[in-house]
């Protein structure tokens, strides 16, 4: 009979780890923005949101919305576009970090390992991305679960932004002024 003993990590190696997870991101970063692979134009139609970035915020929105009865393929968007507009008016440090968090996501040599969706977000079922955000929010590291929560947080709020959600929630709209 063995016995199985966990692994136990030290405050110098969990340091060690962070270094080398953050050097190597920041390097595959850099490595997909000079090759190319990572554009930094907006896409078609949006102020801040890349093309990259699109199949990305909509299939975690789809997840995190669950199944609310407007949601479909035009209110999608319409969140999405209002994603857009809350970030057009962040600032540009607030941006830049969005867009990286969203270039991780979807290249394909950091989103395998960093989210388990090891093909496109597209094709991801959502058995998939509900893993994936389970992962995120119950990880060790701070960084995973801030990701989570920025992500969580800004996509929840741009689909409550948008007025298709609220007859289904009971809510009314803003008072008119």
């Amino acid at each position: 009979m063995s016995s199985f003993t966990s692994p136990r990590i030290n405050r110098r190696d969990l340091l060690k780890l962070s270094l080398g997870a953050s050097a190597t991101l920041a390097t595959v970063g850099l490595t997909a923005t000079l090759s190319g692979c990572s554009s930094a134009q907006p896409g078609n139609g949006f102020v801040v949101l890349r093309d990259t970035d699109l199949p990305v915020v909509a299939a975690i929105m789809r997840e995190l919305v669950g199944p609310h009865p407007a949601l479909n393929e035009a209110t999608l968007g319409t969140a999405i576009r209002q994603l857009d507009t809350t970030l057009s008016w962040a600032s540009t440090a607030v941006q830049t970090q969005l867009q990286d968090l969203f270039g991780l996501l979807s290249m394909p040599l950091t989103r395998g390992p960093l989210t388990g969706i090891w093909g496109s977000w597209d094709a991801a079922s959502a058995t998939d991305v509900q893993h994936f955000l389970q992962r995120w929010q119950g990880s060790r590291l701070d960084m995973l679960r801030q990701g989570h929560s920025a992500l969580s947080q800004l996509l929840l709020m741009a689909w409550y932004a948008t007025p298709a959600s609220w007859a289904a929630a009971g809510y009314p709209g803003p008072p008119i002024i």
